[in-house]
Formats: structure tokens, C-alpha cells, sequence
């Protein structure tokens, strides 16, 4: 867990942020939490089993099982606290969407795409198996997900699950996550101004992130400000993510980061940093973070844990 640092936002703003220290034990504390959560029903999702086809479970598992923040669930399970909403439900729907999250990260992975060697300190999917059965992970992966948003054990509300499930398509799909990764195809051999390449991280990263707060509105059947301010919220974090990942690209060793570095740099991919400079986008990540909590302030002092996430995401290492 990266430790929270001060830096340039918060010095500025002091008044606008919970004790860093505080932050930093409670967060941890959080996350550590979720992620057990979201492993165990993510370990029920994907039973071992005698038949022929096991090999193909064991990616699913070598896929989603292998470590990982779990920022995703750790954010539909807060943002559906704020509703009030059953813990049960919101942990379903947090695992639906580590499950796509997974998959692109196998699809990613591949030859085709990034031909990534390590991801979360173990061999990729492709590499521990094939890519044949790595393809066909990701696809069950991405189907099972949808699958189990449609039980109603999800939710009892029949609507509930049909918006859940047209809201998690759209973010995954062409006009969100898919879509991005296209762009960021696109990136390495033509060159991106600074307007697109925040289009293409947004679609390729912000779109699920948004989901995941929607999915806690969603299930919480919220009004329409609080589902507006949770979506902006995690719009501008998940630019913040990239923007810190990108700088994590060029700066951190694989050993930290638990994945293959400089490969954007090697593929002449259009990134923040190759954008704006590494200082610049250092600041541009420190105003995103500042926006997203800023969005937050409807809630009254209940917001703490998706402040806390914000500020780990500006401060993480890895």
C-alpha cells in the first residue's frame, strides 16, 4: 500500500481534506477489506471443476485471482454505502465489474495488443497458458459478468437489474472501454493533441470508472444530482488514475509496479506525460483529484472513504 504523501493540492487546501494519516491506516483498512470481499465471491463465481474445460477456469482464475486493489469494487461498494444499500448486493455488482476490468486486462495483455509478460507480479494469462485460452478467458469472463447482474439476487427489482446492466454495456462497450482501447491502438502511429488523448483515457479507463459509482446511485435508486455528482467524481479519477499511471510508466521498476514498464515510451504511444512532460502532468493529476473531491461535498461528511480512495490514487507507487 503506498503511503499518502503530502504534495502540492494539499499543502494549498488543507481545509478540504481528512488527516492524510487517518486516511492512509482507515483506507488501507478499507481496501484490505473489499478486496477479501470481492476475492471470495469471485472465488465462488469461478468453481474448480473435474470436467474437460477446467483449463479454462483455471485462466478465468490465473486472470482475476492473482492480486490487484480491487479500486473498482472498492468504489461501488462505498458508493452504494452512501445509499444505504444492502453490502450483499453492492459486493455482486462490484464483482460483475472486477470481472470485466479482468478481461480487458487479459484481452490487453495479448501479442496483438500490448504483449505484456507480467501483470500484478505473475505471468499474463497468454503466457502462463496460451492465447488461445487467454482469448477465450477474457470472453467468459466478460459474459459471466453480465450473467450474474441479471439474477435477482443482484437485486430484487427487475428495472434495477435491466439499467445496471444497459449502464455496464455502455461503459464497456464501443462508446467506453472498448472504444478507448481503440483509440490507444490508434496512438502508436498517429499522433494524439492533448484533447484526444484525455477523450481516450476517459473512455478507456474513466467509463468503468464512472460505473462503478452509477452502479451504487443505481441500486440505491438515487436522484439525479447525487448520480450526476458521483459520475463527475469518478470521471475526473479515473483521469487522475491514468495520469499517475502514466507517470508510474516512466518512472517505477516492474518489482514495484508488478507489471512490464516503458512499453508506451517503446511503442511511441500518445500518453499524458509524453503530452505534457512528466511535472506538468504531476499537477494536471493534482487538479483532477482536487475536481473529484470537490464533486463530493453533496454528501455531507458521509463521503470519507471516496475522498480517502482519491487521495491514494494521486500518492500510490504502484
Amino acid at each position: 500500500m503506498a503511503q499518502l504523501k503530502p504534495n502540492l493540492w494539499i499543502r494549498k487546501n488543507k481545509t478540504m481534506t481528512p488527516s492524510l494519516r487517518d486516511a492512509d491506516s482507515g483506507l488501507q483498512n478499507e481496501m484490505a477489506a473489499v478486496n477479501e470481499a470481492i476475492n471470495k465471491l469471485i472465488d465462488r463465481l469461478l468453481p474448480q471443476t473435474d470436467l474437460a474445460e477446467n483449463r479454462l477456469f483455471s485462466a478465468m482464475r490465473h486472470g482475476t485471482l492473482n492480486g490487484g486493489k480491487r479500486l473498482r469494487p472498492f468504489l461501488v461498494v462505498h458508493s452504494a454505502a452512501l445509499f444505504n444499500v444492502d453490502p450483499a448486493r453492492a459486493r455482486r455488482v462490484a464483482a460483475t465489474l472486477e470481472l470485466i476490468h479482468c478481461y480487458s486486462l487479459i484481452h490487453d495483455d495479448l501479442p496483438a495488443m500490448d504483449d505484456a509478460a507480467l501483470r500484478r507480479g505473475k505471468p499474463t494469462v497468454h503466457r502462463q497458458f496460451d492465447e488461445a485460452t487467454a482469448i477465450l478467458a477474457g470472453d467468459a469472463l466478460l459474459t459471466l459478468a453480465f450473467e450474474v447482474l441479471s439474477e435477482p439476487e443482484t437485486h430484487e427489482d427487475p428495472h434495477v437489474r435491466c439499467e445496471l446492466i444497459k449502464a455496464l454495456a455502455f461503459s464497456s462497450g464501443p462508446q467506453g472501454m472498448v472504444g478507448g482501447q481503440m483509440l490507444d491502438l490508434i496512438a502508436e502511429e498517429k499522433e494524439f493533441d492533448l484533447g484526444t488523448i484525455s477523450r481516450m483515457q476517459r473512455m478507456k479507463t474513466g467509463k468503468l470508472m464512472a460505473f462503478a459509482c452509477e452502479a451504487g446511485a443505481i441500486l440505491g435508486k438515487s436522484n439525479k444530482p447525487h448520480k450526476k455528482a458521483l459520475c463527475n467524481y469518478a470521471y475526473d479519477l479515473g483521469l487522475a488514475f491514468q495520469v499517475t499511471d502514466d507517470i508510474l510508466d516512466v518512472e517505477s521498476d516492474p518489482q514495484d509496479t508488478g507489471k512490464d514498464t516503458g512499453k508506451d515510451e517503446q511503442a511511441g504511444k500518445a500518453t499524458f506525460v509524453s503530452a505534457m512532460g512528466k511535472e506538468q502532468a504531476k499537477e494536471r493529476a493534482e487538479m483532477l483529484v482536487e475536481q473529484a473531491i470537490r464533486h463530493l461535498r453533496i454528501f455531507d461528511g458521509r463521503e470519507k472513504h471516496l475522498v480517502d480512495l482519491a487521495l491514494y490514487v494521486l500518492a500510490r507507487r504502484a
